[in-house]
């Protein structure tokens, strides 16, 4: 029996297998040029390796076009496995079920109150998730795992969501091994942000990209790092908290008790705040947008200020990280060029000249969908090979 030594031929031939593996699912599908390049690894080894993986059923080699030439486009078999992704918001929840070339076979959202119970949160994803797979038709077995998005810091030694989440009274709690207990599955758990830069990136307006940014304006402001082609979580799994850069010593105390972060001045308690006076009644963030676009004058203002003060933090980030594309996402993102616009001109007055002109301020293409989505592609991009590598039936003992 030969054994894995790490240097020798077979273990390099595992890892070139693993490394191949990883590029299609986190892309969904690729040709054997856009393989080698991604990975690195000759023509030769990466056809070898398709043959290979074609033949033992991993994934499904099918004629495709690529810039007027023939090629080959290469993709997980569609019954590899399936990923769950599950997604608390602050309003909702939301379950989607895909498969590992990247299709999506059901999906559901449903409104959740604030001050839902983490038990009462737990039972509602659990039924929602077992609905969903009877949708798609397959057993739970089929299960590779399931990405879970909760709005908050989780801290990376205990699996605690930390005290700055949004949701009260889930401080403390470990979603990830509650719901791994509930459900018997293997579950990853990231915040909305993180999972929206994720989405974003293997789904939306990142993708193709390695360096990137994703800014969510909701109740609070979160944002996720993507550093070649990762998502950078730093150490203590905090990376990326743009919402609490300072703008004003002297500003609004802030949850994280500190005064005057990004955060105080365009979380959207604030922002309905200087607008109650003129619109009496149930405001949202959604619906000041909506007024926006249609000419009323304060909404747009306050978009505007907040563009501002949104391009202060970017114009930070842009100078201690480079990224080259900025993704917003959020309710404030469907204001379009009203906020993008703003966010640009202080881009362009904050920023090192030539990080600013390499950079592109986007809006998300996933709206609403890209926390579940990116819980989806967290699956794809944390687990490992094993479950997906079949051993060829025809090989000798």
């Amino acid at each position: 029996m030969s054994m894995d030594t790490p240097g020798s031929q077979s273990s390099l031939h595992r890892a070139n297998l693993e490394r191949v593996l990883r590029a299609v699912r986190m892309a969904g599908s690729l040709t054997q040029a856009e393989i080698a390049r991604s990975t690195g690894l000759s023509a030769a080894t990466v056809s070898n390796i398709v043959r290979e993986l074609k033949e033992s059923g991993t994934v499904v080699v099918a004629d495709t076009s690529s810039g007027g030439r023939r090629a080959r486009s290469v993709s997980l078999s569609g019954d590899a496995g399936i990923v769950v992704g599950v997604d608390f918001g602050h309003t909702h929840l939301r379950v989607a079920v895909g498969n590992l070339a990247h299709r999506v076979l059901a999906e559901e959202s449903e409104p959740i109150d604030t001050d839902v119970s983490a038990q009462q949160g737990f039972d509602r994803a659990e039924q929602m998730v077992a609905k969903l797979l009877k949708q798609a038709g397959f057993r739970s077995d089929k299960v590779i795992g399931v990405g879970l998005g909760v709005p908050g810091p989780i801290d990376v030694e205990t699996g605690a969501l930390g005290s700055t989440a949004i949701l009260p009274g889930w401080t403390g709690v470990r979603p990830g091994q509650e719901l791994s207990q509930r459900l018997g599955m293997q579950v990853y758990v990231d915040n909305d942000a993180n999972l929206g830069a994720l989405g974003e990136l293997v789904w939306g307006a990142g993708r193709g990209l390695g360096d990137l940014a994703y800014i969510k304006v909701a109740s609070g402001v979160g944002s996720g790092l993507v550093i070649n082609g990762q998502i950078y979580r730093g150490p203590g799994g905090t990376a990326g908290e743009i919402g609490h850069i300072t703008l004003d010593e002297a500003g609004p105390v802030c949850r994280c008790g500190n005064r005057g972060c990004l955060e105080t001045f365009v979380g959207s308690r604030y922002l309905l705040n200087l607008l109650n006076a003129n619109h009496p009644g149930e405001l949202t963030l959604s619906k000041v947008v909506q007024l926006a676009h249609q000419g009323d004058l304060g909404c747009r203002r306050v978009i505007a200020d907040a563009g501002r003060q949104i391009g202060m933090g970017v114009a930070t980030l842009c100078n201690l990280l480079n990224p080259r594309r900025i993704i917003l996402g959020g309710d404030l993102a469907e204001a379009g060029e009203l906020v993008l616009s703003p966010i640009r001109d202080s881009v362009a007055r904050y920023a090192i000249p030539s990080a600013g002109r390499q950079l592109s301020v986007v809006p998300g293409t996933l709206g609403g969908r890209a926390e579940v989505l990116g819980a989806l592609a967290l699956v794809m991009s944390e687990m490992g090979e094993s479950g997906v590598i079949r051993q060829p039936s025809a090989v000798g003992a």
